[in-house]
């Protein structure tokens, strides 16, 4: 498998950019200070994160989780970068796309390698194997 790239750390010290330096949305205004990590930053990231994906995989099929609400815009940018690499590349590998969604108030238990069970204090909310 691939080796991964070393990640980019930011530390408590971390001085940022000034908010004159981009476009903040109105309803942002207020409540920012500083940028500290840029949107460029984080979607050259997530192309890098993309190609260690599909050079890690190795023509293997790609199965794509997506965590909603919160990860599905990550979740698409990545998809666009590993859709773009598997067009312009010598091989396509087949992916498929698949999402779930979890609840804060759920606990997740593990009973073995490759099981995970969400369980509410109620009832058993859902269960799948991998």
């Amino acid at each position: 498998m691939a080796t991964p790239s070393p990640c980019i750390v930011i530390g408590d010290d971390e001085q940022g950019y000034d908010l004159d330096l981009f476009c903040i949305p109105k309803h942002y205004a207020d409540d920012l200070e500083k940028v500290y990590i840029p949107h460029g930053l984080i979607m050259d990231r997530t192309e890098r994160l993309a190609r260690e994906i599909m050079k890690g995989m190795g023509g293997h099929h790609i199965v794509a989780l997506c965590v909603l609400k919160g990860g599905y815009k990550f979740f698409a940018d990545l998809l666009d970068y590993i859709k773009a690499l598997n067009r312009n590349s010598d091989k396509s590998i087949p992916m498929t796309v698949d999402f779930i969604r979890l609840k804060s108030y759920c606990t997740l238990i593990s009973l073995q390698p490759g099981e995970i069970l969400m369980q509410s204090t109620e009832t058993l909310s859902m269960s799948f194997t991998c």
